[in-house]
């Protein structure tokens, strides 16, 4: 078991599954502007770098011009159905209040006020003291710089930080900054490619999470 005194929590398939809802949006868009839906698991495949990459990989090459109105067309349906199919990912809050005493931030590529709003809607968001959006702060995952914002603000050694997530940028932000990473095999992201990053902890289960930390 490894002592920690920060948790850091990716939100897409770690602690929301949001994909029913980023699909049924990103499709609504893509039929709205004439344009040919894609397969969920395609969609799926474009999550983990923000809204703006997941529409512009959706849109495809040809369409890359018609970036702003499929932005501006995909905000205005996702606000009003994020919750429509979304729920807490198996076991998470378990989790969460077996590390209720535990500091905890939100760190997402996601934007912030649609976390924020997701995580009042599955009523999680009193377990953790900030939510970090892809708006929040200048830089994103995988840039260390957001993780060094964190321990800075938060007063934690970079050794007694953990990031909890499912997608290669939880990894590749968690080696960039020198802290600990735990990779969650079941989320949105690709397990295969999650194997060959090398995390210091994986789990299939985020039960598994609760025997790993202290």
């Amino acid at each position: 078991m490894k002592k920690v005194d920060l948790m850091i929590f990716d939100f897409d398939g770690t602690l929301a599954d949001t994909g029913a809802d980023l699909v049924s949006s990103i499709n609504q868009t893509l039929t709205s502007m004439r344009l040919d839906p894609r397969s969920p698991e395609e969609i799926i495949s474009f999550v983990g770098d923000g809204v703006k990459k997941l529409m512009e990989r959706s849109l495809g090459e040809n369409n890359k011009g018609r970036l702003e109105e499929a932005m501006s067309i995909f905000s205005g349906h996702y606000e009003k159905h994020l919750l429509d199919q979304t729920v807490l990912c198996p076991h998470i809050e378990d989790v969460l209040k077996y590390f209720n005493h535990k500091m905890k931030v939100i760190l997402t590529n996601k934007r912030y006020h649609l976390t924020l709003a997701i995580a009042r809607g599955l009523h999680i968001d009193r377990y953790f003291m900030e939510i970090v959006g892809a708006d929040s702060t200048p830089f994103q995952k995988p840039d260390q710089r957001v993780i060094e914002y964190l321990l800075d603000k938060y007063n934690v050694a970079a050794q007694k930080a953990v990031i909890i997530g499912d997608g290669v940028n939880d990894i590749a932000v968690a080696k960039n900054a020198g802290i600990l990473s735990c990779a969650y095999l079941n989320g949105l992201g690709d397990k295969e490619t999650l194997l060959t990053m090398e995390a210091d902890f994986y789990c299939e289960n985020l039960m598994e999470i609760n025997s790993l930390f202290q």
